[in-house]
C-alpha cells in the first residue's frame, strides 16, 4: 500500500506542478502522521473524504473549502493555471493539514480570519 500511495502522491505533485523536492518533503511529513496518512489513503482508494481526523475541530474538507478562497485570489491576480487544477487543490489541502498538525493555532487563526476575496482592500 505504501508504494501505491507514494506513486499517487508523485502523480498528484506532477499534475499540481510541484517539484521533486516538494514531493519528498510532503511524503516525509505524510508518513510521519498516521492519521493524515489514513485520510490520504482513504481518498486515494475512494475519491471521497473520510473526515475522521480533526485538528482543533477542522477536517480535511474544512481546510480544502477554506483554501478555495486562496485559489480564487490567485485567479483574480491572473494566475489562470489555478483555475482547473483539482489535483493542486487536493494536494495543498493535505499539505496544509500536515502543517496545521504541527502549528494548529496559526492555522486556526487563518481559518477564522481569512475569508472571501469579495471585499475592497483584501489584496
Amino acid at each position: 500500500m505504501e508504494e501505491k500511495a507514494y506513486q499517487w502522491a508523485r502523480a498528484l505533485c506532477h499534475y499540481a506542478g510541484e517539484e521533486e523536492e516538494f514531493l519528498e518533503q510532503f511524503w516525509q511529513a505524510l508518513t510521519h502522521s498516521p492519521e493524515i496518512y489514513q485520510e490520504f489513503i482513504y481518498y486515494m482508494e475512494r475519491q471521497s473524504f473520510r473526515c475522521a481526523y480533526h485538528i482543533e475541530g477542522y477536517s480535511i474538507v474544512d481546510i480544502m473549502v477554506w483554501q478555495m478562497d486562496h485559489f480564487k485570489a490567485q485567479m483574480d491576480r491572473g494566475r489562470e493555471d489555478m483555475k482547473n487544477n483539482g489535483d493542486k487543490m487536493l494536494l495543498m489541502a493535505f499539505d496544509t493539514m500536515l502543517k496545521m498538525e504541527k502549528n494548529p493555532a496559526y492555522y486556526v487563526d487563518r481559518l477564522l480570519h481569512e475569508t472571501g476575496t469579495d471585499y475592497p482592500g483584501k489584496y
